[in-house]
């Protein structure tokens, strides 16, 4: 039996490999040339401490106090150097890539579909060789052809689908849009990632996500694996646009809620002339049953403004998630965060 492990270093690159049954982290990321903090290797020096995020793993007891402490253990610090894997596992590495010397997958893909969402938005599939491994809610940077620049977009589909979908917003005379509207099946592209901390956690209490425009990507894929699993914690969304047209793949959303029967959704038009009965925006569709006191993680992925006003209205409401995963996007860029 072997187990996979995400590596998530802090400037945002995620490496997986495979841990073997008995095996311990840092044998497992050395026998796949990941570079590890390490110094002693015995347990002592506390140089490969991490914090494992999601996952079961023993530590045995012959590491040191002063390597790692009782309370630094109770809060899932490990030392890579004694830990053993007992499931998949996500472990943040407390320095950047490099340092460990690795960096940032790349692979190739091939234009398999694309819908289009009227001038809103383009779907996006891509033939991969090798199926990507992700975290859902990560995202990839794509290379426009014959430009040599790249877009970011998030992962919309399954981890592990030979079939990477995206959901990317048109803009007109944009790089990425304009080689869209003249690409054809079969084109080859380049992809580099996956990237982000913005991610799906380990569920212990109901979810709230909040997408904005084609923000809504990474819930599509956080969606499929919460269905794949049957998650019974309650899921809710609400999904934000500016115009009517803008509101896509809802179909998809009232897919999901057949096969997770506690996932409920509410979309909101922001153009106060929308024919959709409900109009602004999504800190207005907030309702206590959803923020749950605070005892809620919540996911936004959506433009800066969207990601402010989110924090404001929890400020002005006086209620703080016990978790709040952020990701704001321009046309260029994504940045991925965390807020209390």
């Amino acid at each position: 039996m072997t187990y996979s492990i995400a590596l998530n270093f802090e400037d945002g690159v995620t490496r997986f490999i495979d841990c073997k049954e008995g095996e311990k982290v840092l044998d497992a990321a050395f026998r796949q040339r990941i570079n590890l903090p390490m110094d002693c290797s015995d347990g002592v020096c506390g140089t490969c401490k991490c914090h494992c995020e999601t996952g079961a793993y023993d530590l045995g007891d012959e590491y040191i106090e002063d390597a790692l402490s009782e309370d630094e253990a109770q809060e899932r610090k490990v030392l890579t150097c004694q830990m053993v894997p007992q499931s998949d596992c996500v472990i943040a590495v407390p320095v950047p890539s490099s340092a460990c010397k690795t960096g940032t997958s790349q692979f190739a893909a091939n234009v398999h579909a694309i819908t289009r969402h009227a001038d809103a938005a383009l779907e996006v599939s891509f033939e991969l060789d090798q199926a990507p491994v992700f975290l859902p809610g990560q995202y990839v940077n794509i290379e426009v052809p014959g430009t040599g620049q790249t877009r970011s977009y998030s992962f919309s589909s399954l981890p592990g689908d030979k079939h990477a979908s995206f959901l990317i917003k048109h803009v007109p005379g944009g790089l990425m849009s304009s080689w869209l509207e003249r690409a054809q099946h079969a084109d080859k592209v380049a992809m580099t990632g996956p990237l982000g901390s913005f991610y799906l956690r380990e569920v212990k209490r109901p979810l709230l996500f909040l997408a904005g425009g084609t923000g809504l990507a990474p819930f599509l894929a956080m969606l499929e694996v919460l269905a794949e699993r049957g998650e019974s914690q309650q899921v809710s969304l609400i999904y934000g646009v500016t115009r009517d047209q803008d509101r896509v793949m809802v179909d998809s959303l009232q897919a999901f809620a057949a096969r997770l029967p506690n996932f409920s959704f509410v979309t909101c038009v922001a153009d106060p002339a929308s024919v959709h009965p409900q109009k602004g925006y999504v800190t207005q569709h907030m309702t206590p049953e959803v923020l749950n006191q605070g005892d809620v993680d919540v996911y936004l992925c959506g433009p800066p403004p969207m990601v402010d006003a989110v924090r404001q209205h929890f400020k002005d409401q006086g209620v703080t998630p016990v978790s709040f995963h952020y990701e704001k996007f321009t046309p260029n860029a994504i940045v991925t965060g965390d807020a209390a």
